[in-house]
């Protein structure tokens, strides 16, 4: 699912949110290996979006996959 989450107070500007089953499906790793990763700095930051609920801004989320595509090649 995706989620389109207000940028700023007043403006039209939003963002794209991904719940984990997404991110998961598109970085391919799995839950746990996403949280090791983002313990460490290496995986962008979740966003809480309620009390247990969280989300990934999709910006951050091609901006780690981009930076993973230059590390290889």
């Amino acid at each position: 699912m995706i989620l389109l989450w207000p940028l700023n107070k007043g403006t039209d500007d939003v963002v794209k949110i991904l719940r984990r089953k997404d991110v998961e499906e598109i970085v391919g790793l799995s839950r746990s290996t996403i949280y090791k990763l983002m313990s460490t700095g290496a995986f962008p930051r979740s966003i809480r979006l309620g009390p247990r609920a969280v989300g990934w801004r999709l910006p951050d989320i091609e901006a780690w996959i981009e930076f993973r595509a230059s590390d290889v090649g």
